[in-house]
């Protein structure tokens, strides 16, 4: 039941009204909405609010001490708000890549965490997740700022869901064990999962703190060090959390963060010789990179969870108000800033004018504005960079002819924020309903026959995620079956439970996070045969 109660807030279903508020909360808000600047009006006259956090941890972790980097290099890590600095960041790189994983090396071969028995393991990872549930506070203030989420999304969703997926992971330590096996002939056989040594993990900026569980717990679980590379963009609450880990009782070694640029502590991660395992989250043509980086090195296993254009289906049985209000989430959850986001929005034709209509309606009521605020649904994109790819994107589809239906510009004039944009009349071809576009851009198309919307959704090169909307069992059970993709949601988007498995198909990525599936990414099979000598059966 807990799990299914924190999954709650990462979803939405036919009878949800607001993905983390209840509806007396909603009531609340909306007759204080005053306070607030829904999209189209203009934010600068609005005062920016100073988080109540301090930014105490910028240096890297390496060994259970936060130290400098090798060069004594450092990065400014960015508000999206305002572009303004929030803090200077060590720059990790090779160097720094090399110190954490001697360290994990050491940890892992010499040091107490993988001859610890699995029960202290997960008291450990337990003591942690305490620990997070209480400077929950200050992680969501942290994260909010660093990443320009909302932080009522980061507080009342992400951050329970942090502490519940190490809890998870916990519970699964002490549950890892292999089989007897029989065979023929006079062999005892038995297989032994062990850990796979030192992970070298690569995390998006996009969810920083969640991201950082599904790697970690799962790798800890197991019994293997690690090597972190935080996203240069977001770097600050993985250090936090790293120090609640050393406080929870982990080993010196068995955890090392580092932060820097891709390009050179992510490549000397992905390629060190050192490294038994590899687990990167984030774009498909970086997931290439690291795939061969990884091959040319030691021929590393690698877990990919890469990006998607997932379809969001709407059928004519369809009660429209629901359909409309969870796609709406399906697409603008996050900024937009979700790998398995409803990309592209299918309606059935009979119902396509009516959808088109109350989803511009929908978007041009959702609240945008500084996401420390209450009542905002939408914050800035995380950096110039992406701010400036969306935009690319909407020039795009003006361009090929797709109609806008609102949206299309800045939403006042600082900061990184984008009105809520809405597509109709998108065509398979053009480039908004092909390429991820990770921002607040909706595409609806239309379709006739579940044949044809069948055809249309697998024709990408992504699989990722799919969400399907109707009442009839039969077209769910159908649809659901015939969609290539890693998970489909139907009548609902975005459940995230820590026992659900997740990952894509095509160029999606490879493995499963989450669940049971995600733990035979941190473990090694190995077969034990020892002959028996006259045994009474066999």
């Amino acid at each position: 039941m807990a799990a299914r109660r924190v999954s709650s807030l990462l979803s939405r279903s036919f009878s949800a009204s607001s993905p983390f508020l209840s509806r007396s909360q909603g009531r609340n808000l909306n007759n204080g909405s005053k306070i607030v600047r829904r999209f189209g009006t203009s934010s600068a006259a609005e005062e920016v609010i100073s988080p109540s956090v301090q930014v105490s941890h910028t240096k890297l972790l390496i060994d259970g001490n936060f130290v400098d980097a090798a060069s004594g290099k450092t990065f400014p890590t960015l508000d999206p708000r305002t572009g303004e600095v929030i803090a200077h960041v060590a720059e990790g790189d090779a160097e720094d890549i090399n110190r954490a994983v001697k360290a994990a090396r050491k940890a892992f071969d010499e040091g107490p965490w993988p001859k610890m028995t699995a029960y202290e393991r997960s008291r450990i990872m337990l003591r942690f997740a305490d620990l997070v549930e209480k400077h929950s506070e200050e992680l969501a203030a942290l994260e909010s700022w660093d990443n320009g989420k909302t932080y009522e999304q980061a507080l009342t969703a992400e951050i329970p869901m942090l502490a519940r997926l190490f809890r998870y992971y916990a519970g699964w330590a002490d549950k890892i064990h292999g089989l007897t096996v029989p065979a023929d002939g006079n062999y005892h056989v038995q297989t032994l999962h062990e850990p796979i040594g030192v992970a070298g993990q690569i995390i998006p900026w996009n969810f920083p703190l969640l991201m950082f569980a599904w790697k970690v717990g799962p790798a800890l679980a197991c019994g293997n060090t690690i090597v972190l590379k935080t996203a240069e963009q977001t770097p600050l609450t993985a250090f936090y959390v790293g120090k609640l880990f050393l406080e929870a009782g982990l080993p010196p070694g068995v955890l090392n963060i580092v932060s820097g640029f891709g390009a050179t502590a992510g490549a000397s991660l992905a390629s060190h010789m050192d490294v038994d395992k590899l687990a990167f989250t984030g774009s498909t043509d970086t997931g290439k990179v690291i795939l061969g980086l990884a091959a040319n090195s030691n021929l590393k296993p690698v877990t990919l969870e890469l990006g998607g254009k997932s379809p969001f289906i709407v059928f004519e049985d369809a009660d429209v108000d629901k359909a409309v209000e969870l796609a709406h989430f399906a697409l603008f959850f996050n900024q937009g800033q979700c790998c398995c986001a409803g990309s592209r929005t299918y309606v059935h034709e009979k119902v396509y004018d009516e959808f088109v209509e109350k989803a511009k309606a929908r978007a041009l009521k959702r609240v945008v504005g500084d996401p420390f605020k209450k009542g905002i649904e939408q914050g800035p994109q995380i950096d110039s960079k992406q701010f400036e790819k969306v935009m690319k994107y909407i020039r795009s589809g003006v361009e090929s002819s797709a109609t806008l239906e609102c949206g299309g510009g800045q939403f006042g004039d600082k900061g990184y924020f984008i009105q809520p944009t809405v597509f109709s009349n998108v065509k398979d071809d053009m480039l908004i309903a092909q390429d991820e576009i990770f921002g607040p851009v909706q595409s609806i198309l239309k379709f006739s026959d579940v044949d044809e919307v069948i055809r249309r959704a697998n024709d990408t090169r992504y699989g990722l995620a799919a969400g399907v909307f109707t009442k009839s069992l039969d077209t769910a059970n159908r649809v659901s079956r015939a969609l290539k993709a890693g998970t489909v949601w139907v009548n609902c988007f975005d459940v995230f439970d820590a026992a659900i498995p997740f990952g894509g198909y095509k160029m999606s990525g490879n493995g499963r996070e989450k669940g049971i599936y995600s733990l035979n990414n941190y473990l090694q099979v190995k077969a034990v045969v020892t002959p028996l000598n006259n045994p009474a059966w066999i």
